[in-house]
């Protein structure tokens, strides 16, 4: 079975959202802003392109990520695996950055099922918390950063749902208070 990892910049309290710079949120581009720059904090994200066989994202995340990825070289590996899209309502890919749509968590659970190495979902806020709620997580790769944002689409969903028990695999923590988590899910 592959492992499915979810990868993510957080706030200590909790949100994902638009922590590059992405328009729309109030604290955009916090994760640039709150904390010295530091490129032995990032060293996980270039293990994880080298890690990955293959991307799995929500639309909205596609939608943002398909005009950018391709056209920079940091992320060459990103553009050379195999996409896959969660979306009940993207009609088709984007030809500039081709992708398999899955309608389904149900589609998730199969592709899982398939040969192959990890498969790493960046962004997507809404169907990391559903992949998670699902039970369907493996792994989670976390940039934990010293701010406090109030507001914002956060990694965890508020269900009602059964303990998820964690074990921790590695942790970090750097000068610029920015914090590496990574945890296995324990079933």
């Amino acid at each position: 079975m592959r492992q499915l990892v979810v990868t993510a910049f957080v706030s200590l309290d909790g949100v994902v959202e638009a922590p590059g710079g992405e328009p729309g949120h109030r604290s955009s581009g916090w994760t640039f802003r709150n904390v010295e720059f530091l490129p032995e904090v990032y060293e996980i994200k270039g293990r994880e392109q080298e890690e990955t066989t293959a991307l799995l994202l929500g639309r909205t995340s596609y939608e943002a990520f398909a005009p950018v990825w391709p056209t920079r070289e940091e992320f060459a590996g990103y553009d050379a695996m195999p996409r896959y899209v969660v979306s009940t309502t993207l009609e088709h890919d984007d030809e500039r950055w081709p992708a398999t749509v899955l309608r389904s968590l149900e589609d998730v659970a199969a592709l899982k099922e398939t040969e192959g190495g990890p498969i790493a979902v960046h962004g997507s806020a809404t169907l990391a918390r559903s992949l998670t709620d699902a039970g369907l997580v493996d792994r989670y790769h976390l940039l934990v950063f010293p701010v406090l944002l109030g507001a914002g689409k956060r990694l965890w969903s508020e269900a009602d749902k059964d303990e998820q028990r964690l074990r921790v695999v590695e942790s970090q923590t750097y000068a610029n208070g920015v914090v590496k988590l990574v945890y296995d899910a324990v079933r």
